[in-house]
Parts: C-alpha cells; sequence; structure tokens
C-alpha cells in the first residue's frame, strides 16, 4: 500500500513527465510543415497551457480539409485542365505589365482556371442596389441558378431576392443554393431562411457541415467564406457582400448601429464559366452529384474588353492561391497601390511586400474600419498599425458606426483583384474564397471612383496619434497578434 506522502510523490512525479512528454512532442510534430509563427504561437499555448493547448491543437491545429475532400479538388482541377487543353482561350491584350503573364500562369497552376479576354465587369457599391441587381438577373434565368454564400438569410432586404428565386423555381428554372454551415445555423432567420427554400423547391446543402453524427467533421473553424452567383452561364456576381441586411440581424449589431459596407461585380463573358466551375466544385465536394449544368463551357465573348481570371483558395489547395497571387501583384507595382480589407493581419511575405514597396517609392494606401465587429482580429490588425505607418503606409479609418467590408487591391492604373479574401491569416489559410484578377484601364477607373468615396468617408491616421494608444490597447493588440498565428 503507498502511504499518503508517497502517493503524492507519485502523482506528482507522473505529472511531470506527462507534462515534459508534451513538450518534447510537440516541439517533433508543431513545426512540421507549418509556418514559423504559427508554430511558435502553438508552442506557446502548449508550454504555457499544456493540457488546453494540446486539447486545441487536437482540435484546431490542422489547417487542412480531410484528405478525401482535398482528393475531390485535385481531381476538379484535373478535369478543367483536360478541358481547356484544346480550348482556343484568347490571349490577354498586348502591352502587359512586367510579370502579369507569369502571374497568370501561377495562377492556372495553383487553382486551375485560365485567364479570359472580352469579359464585361462592373461594379455595385450600394448595399441594396446589389441586392436587387442580383434579383433581377435571377428573374431572367432559363436555363440554372446557382447561389453560394458565406450568409444567406430570408428578411427585409432580401425579400426581393429570394421571391426571386422563388419566381424562377416556379418556372421550373434548377435553383441549387450553397451557405456555410457555422456562419448560418447559429444566426438569426436561420429556420426561417431554410423553410422558404424548401417551400420554393430550391435544392439545397450546407456548406463544410460540422455534424459529427452524420460522419461529417473537420477542423470546426473552416469556413466557405465565398460570395457568388451564376445565372445560366451568362452573368455572375462576387465580392464581399452576404444577402442579408446591413446589419445582419444580429441584436448586438443593431444595438450599436452598425452597418456593412461592401462591394460586389457584376460581370459577363467567358470568364462566368470560371466562377461557375467554382461552384460546381463546392457542388460536388459537398454532394458527391456532378449537376446537368457542369459543362465548362465560356461563352464567345462578354460586354466589354477586360482580362479577368478566377483565383479560388482555401484549405482544399496545396498552396495559399490568394497571398501568393497579393504578394505578385504587390512586387510588380510601379506607381500605387490601393488596399481595401476589413481585416488586415498580414504574415511575414505579405508585410515584407507592403514594406517594400513603400521602399521603392511605390504609394501605398490602406482603407480599413475605424469601428470592429469581431474583437480578436480588429486587436490582431491595429498591432500592425505603427509598423506600416513607420514604413509609410497611409493609413484610413472609415468612420464608425460603418464597417468597410469591402476587399480589393488595385495595382498602378489597370490591374484590380476584387473578391471575398481578406488580407489576413484566416483568408489565407482557413477559408474557401474566391478572387477575381482583372486587367483593364477602365474597370480601375470604376474601383478609383469607390476608393475615392471611402476615402472622403475616413479619417486619416497618424503615426503622432497611434503613438498616443494607451498602454491596456497595445496589450491587448499585441496578444491578439500571437493568437492570430494558430493555424
Amino acid at each position: 500500500m503507498f502511504s499518503p506522502d508517497s502517493l503524492a510523490w507519485w502523482i506528482a512525479a507522473v505529472a511531470v513527465l506527462v507534462d515534459l512528454t508534451i513538450r518534447i512532442i510537440a516541439i517533433i510534430v508543431v513545426p512540421r510543415n507549418r509556418r514559423p509563427t504559427a508554430a511558435t504561437a502553438w508552442l506557446l499555448a502548449i508550454y504555457f497551457i499544456p493540457y488546453l493547448g494540446v486539447l486545441l491543437f487536437l482540435l484546431i491545429g490542422n489547417p487542412r480539409l480531410p484528405r478525401a475532400r482535398r482528393k475531390k479538388q485535385d481531381l476538379i482541377n484535373e478535369t478543367i485542365a483536360e478541358v481547356i487543353r484544346d480550348m482556343h482561350l484568347g490571349g490577354p491584350h498586348p502591352e502587359l505589365p512586367e510579370g502579369f503573364a507569369s502571374l497568370v500562369r501561377m495562377n492556372q497552376s495553383l487553382g486551375a482556371l485560365p485567364l479570359f479576354a472580352g469579359n464585361g465587369a462592373h461594379l455595385i457599391s450600394d448595399y441594396q442596389t446589389s441586392l436587387d441587381a442580383m434579383a433581377d438577373a435571377i428573374r431572367r434565368a432559363k436555363q440554372f441558378v446557382h447561389v453560394e454564400f458565406y450568409i444567406l438569410q430570408s428578411d427585409v432586404s432580401t425579400d426581393n431576392f429570394f421571391r426571386a428565386l422563388e419566381e424562377v423555381a416556379e418556372r421550373g428554372v434548377p435553383v441549387r443554393v450553397l451557405l456555410d454551415h457555422w456562419a448560418n445555423r447559429w444566426k438569426p432567420r436561420y429556420r426561417q431562411t431554410i423553410a422558404r427554400l424548401d417551400a420554393m423547391g430550391a435544392d439545397w446543402h450546407l456548406m463544410l457541415p460540422v455534424q459529427p453524427l452524420k460522419g461529417r467533421t473537420q477542423r470546426p473553424d473552416l469556413r466557405n467564406h465565398r460570395k457568388l452567383l451564376v445565372v445560366d452561364n451568362e452573368v455572375a456576381f462576387l465580392g464581399s457582400q452576404n444577402v442579408t441586411d446591413s446589419t445582419y440581424n444580429l441584436p448586438k449589431n443593431i444595438k450599436r448601429g452598425l452597418h456593412w459596407v461592401d462591394l460586389m461585380v457584376r460581370v459577363d463573358g467567358p470568364v462566368v464559366a470560371s466562377v461557375n466551375a467554382v461552384f460546381l466544385s463546392d457542388w460536388y465536394s459537398e454532394t458527391d452529384e456532378v449537376p446537368e449544368s457542369a459543362v465548362f463551357a465560356p461563352t464567345e465573348g462578354g460586354s466589354g474588353d477586360l482580362d479577368c481570371q478566377i483565383v479560388p483558395s482555401g484549405p482544399g489547395f496545396e498552396a495559399e492561391n490568394n497571398l501568393r497571387l497579393f504578394l505578385g501583384l504587390l512586387y510588380g507595382a510601379k506607381r500605387t497601390i490601393m488596399i481595401v480589407s476589413p481585416y488586415f493581419v498580414p504574415d511575414e511575405a505579405l508585410l515584407l511586400a507592403v514594406s517594400t514597396a513603400c521602399d521603392r517609392g511605390v504609394q501605398v494606401e490602406l482603407f480599413v474600419s475605424e469601428e470592429g465587429d469581431q474583437a480578436m482580429v480588429y486587436h490582431a490588425q491595429r498591432s500592425y498599425y505603427e509598423a506600416l505607418l513607420r514604413a509609410g503606409v497611409r493609413i484610413w479609418m472609415y468612420r464608425k458606426p460603418y464597417i468597410l467590408h469591402t476587399k480589393s487591391l488595385t495595382i498602378d492604373d489597370d490591374i484590380a483583384v476584387i473578391g471575398s479574401s481578406n488580407m489576413d491569416m484566416r483568408s489565407f489559410g482557413l477559408n474557401l474564397e474566391i478572387s477575381m484578377l482583372v486587367r483593364g484601364e477602365e474597370f480601375v477607373n470604376e474601383v478609383r471612383v469607390v476608393e475615392d468615396q471611402y476615402r472622403a468617408l475616413s479619417r486619416e491616421l497618424t503615426l503622432e496619434e497611434w503613438l498616443e494608444q494607451p498602454l491596456r490597447s497595445t496589450v491587448l493588440d499585441n496578444l491578439a497578434r500571437l493568437t492570430s498565428s494558430l493555424q
């Protein structure tokens, strides 16, 4: 029999041994194929809170989708590559910016989708106008309507959108809908939205569902953050806006008077087939079904003369496609870089690219929100302001109570990226995103008009003002910066 003293000694010895074993195994396992910053953050969590840290690592330590899901994405990429091999795509216009052709090749190598010439694209910066424009396009549908949004809610603001879906469904047009599971399941109006989709006869599915009882699990904080609509392979919409009221119908947002400011782009022409390919890849990944409309058949030409390429990204791909796109563009900039991102939490590579651009004499401006809607991301973003300001970046803070939710990047006078991707580590590694690379001065001019509107509604943050931040804010910012690397 053990005496109480010896039993306590053995318990303490076992605890020390287990703790030491966890630390040694963590050093071996955690850094493998992981960014140094992410590995360091995980090791700190495991060392300071070993049992909870290990539990969190086992729960959310793998930033990739399950192997079966990744194999589906590989199959989709191979299928697209076979289809376009013998297809005459029509190359980009002459007088390409330096490095643009190689950037396009990289995008196609990573995401499978080619660049198409002869597209029309126009921005919609008003929130309700965007919802109504999508409704108008839906009502013209003859073959199919494909809806994929991170958040999809039936409410007063989106009623016209849903009525349009109901009208075409009644005419027998197939309506397929994808919405993110976690982003919608616990939000207001979820049951009403699902009931309305059921009533109209829409074929709808949850994206990245966490349903262990149904055998559907993966890292629970992976999200399908894409926002897109495709009608008849003729017209598509994509951008930053969800299908919901500008308050997201959340009581805390309504109480604070918060409204979201977004930007969508309406596109027509051959690139619409690429947007549809992204939808179909997600549809196949979630349902194991291939709709009759799963034909990669680009139209001959659109209403404009723009070069466009769709770049999908996310944990289903081996590389961080969106981050590489952004880095390539930042290093190629000659005169101006305009970044609009509600959540700007760069990794080392992105921060270096931005500061290097400033060193090269490139004018760099960053548009963010003065008000934050997500505390951890808000404080993590703030932790980079001093470095950015010292590098020479001009930071514009969109005045509260509005949340500037637009995600855009313009380079010099003729290159832009519009889509769903923020410039943060979550969007690079954990979210499924869609971005559209556009080359064309007329389109960039449209984006410049929106940027000017944002600037007029913002105030500029100066280094002098920032250095007066209280100590408590600095502490919160730095703590949030550490947690942002836990991928």
